[in-house]
């Protein structure tokens, strides 16, 4: 190559082990030290650390990683619903099947793949899956990690049905925090919510910046494209960006709901802090053979370096 090994092996980059229940998980390397853990129990991402090793996502010491049951932390992924309506299990059912690795997906735009490292994965539904929700569907989901640590996730949901299909959407993102009361968001300012704490009423965000003193579990409409997560002590924001995902949801469970869940430590609200992609208020339909798109990004800059560059009203990516 000539280049003194700076050529960075896009392949020496993915490493594939089984769990302690056997189920494949596929560890992303970024060449300076990050790295980001999927599992094919949901596709779901259950790590992400920084070139320290430091680990940005929270995942309950409760958690359970045995399929059916749904692994509290990292980034589910809500599919075809976000909560508990209807038939289907809360959040659908995409977090609790099986995906596969998908070696040839349809091509996605070079920037999309050019130095990171990445995995397409692809969750069909079986024949049971179609008595619940009887809609044909290929979901085919990449998980990148680029050189500088940043952590991207690309949904797209093929219609292979006959007929259109209506479906709400989340990455049920749990950001890892020193503590819930030294957090602000910016970015949803000014925005109408839907509040599930009041019976899904719609309210207008009056603080500058939210901030948690208290159970929160609302649905945020309409959202920039670009929102910030401060987290005071450790002087670290995570910037999430998103495209095809018009609401954010912002839930932390605090004390009261925290001991009601099996899967969930008595004080670990403290430390968490879910802030979603999504869309919900307004349910996608695709009719046949569309295809919808649904992109995260995920990055940590230092507070004082974000204040400087962070325009909430920056559009895209």
């Amino acid at each position: 190559m000539g280049h003194s090994g700076a050529v960075w092996d896009q392949r020496a980059a993915i490493e594939i082990s089984k769990d302690w229940n056997g189920i494949d998980q596929i560890l992303l390397r970024s060449p300076r030290g990050g790295s980001a853990r999927v599992s094919l129990h949901g596709g779901q991402v259950i790590s992400w650390r920084n070139d320290k090793g430091e680990e940005l996502l929270f995942t309950s010491a409760k958690a359970i990683f045995k399929p059916p049951k749904a692994i509290r932390g990292g980034i589910p992924i809500c599919f075809p619903q976000f909560g508990n309506c209807g038939s289907l299990e809360q959040h659908g059912f995409a977090r609790n099947k099986m995906w596969v690795i998908e070696e040839n997906p349809p091509p996605l735009p070079p920037n999309d793949s050019n130095g990171k490292a990445f995995i397409d994965l692809l969750l069909k539904p079986s024949e049971e899956d179609l008595k619940g929700w009887p809609h044909s569907f290929e979901f085919r989901l990449r998980v990148s990690l680029a050189a500088n640590g940043d952590l991207s996730m690309i949904s797209r949901v093929r219609n292979i049905n006959g007929k259109p299909f209506t479906y709400s959407f989340a990455y049920h993102t749990y950001l890892s925090v020193s503590d819930i009361s030294e957090v602000r968001i910016e970015g949803l300012e000014t925005l109408d919510y839907l509040d599930n704490l009041c019976q899904k009423e719609r309210f207008t965000e009056q603080g500058d910046a939210i901030t948690f003193e208290s159970e929160v579990d609302r649905v945020y409409l309409s959202t920039p494209n670009v929102i910030a997560v401060l987290d005071h002590e450790k002087k670290r924001t995570f910037v999430i960006k998103k495209e095809g995902l018009p609401d954010v949801v912002v839930w932390n469970p605090w004390d009261k709901k925290s001991k009601a869940m099996a899967d969930f430590g008595d004080e670990e609200y403290k430390y968490m802090l879910c802030v979603d992609g999504a869309a919900i208020e307004k349910p996608i339909t695709i009719k046949p053979g569309e295809e919808w798109t649904g992109r995260l990004e995920l990055s940590v800059v230092p507070s004082s370096y974000c204040s400087e560059y962070f325009d909430p009203h920056q559009r895209g990516f």
